[in-house]
């Protein structure tokens, strides 16, 4: 078995998963748009070209997402972190750093009691994620 982050935004769905598939070496595998989407004709012509669905593979893992259904009720992600890492140092954290552009570290990406390198972000979409190297 395999978890997959399911992440919603408010209306950038898109541009956040290339974005993620561009800082962590991935790829864009799958986007379907409400207006795309069986049904389409009942949605509101206001979210026609937000996306319902998406997927980007990033090595084994994927993050799924969506933009949200009713931008007004948008809330970031709170109270959970993507985790990610792997075991070479400079690439985890040149992935860090691609990952930190335009949003806010946390935590700077370095050598802890407990690994090798680790550091904390928020990315520019809201989403915090975790790098580590054991």
């Amino acid at each position: 078995m395999k978890i997959n982050p399911y992440i919603t935004y408010k209306d950038n769905c898109r541009e956040a998963f290339e974005f993620y598939a561009n800082a962590l070496g991935g790829e864009v595998e799958f986007v379907q748009t409400f207006g795309d989407a069986p049904g389409a004709d009942t949605s509101p012509t206001a979210i026609a070209d937000k996306v319902m669905h998406a997927r980007v593979r990033i090595g084994e893992s994927f993050l799924l997402g969506s933009d949200s259904f009713a931008p007004d009720a948008y809330a970031p992600p709170s109270g959970i972190t993507i985790q990610t890492g792997g075991e070479d140092f400079d690439e985890v954290k040149a992935k860090f750093e691609a990952l930190a552009e335009g949003g806010e570290i946390t935590m700077p990406f370095e050598a802890t009691f407990w690994a090798r390198g680790f550091g904390m972000l928020t990315d520019k979409f809201g989403v915090p994620w975790m790098m580590n190297v054991e």
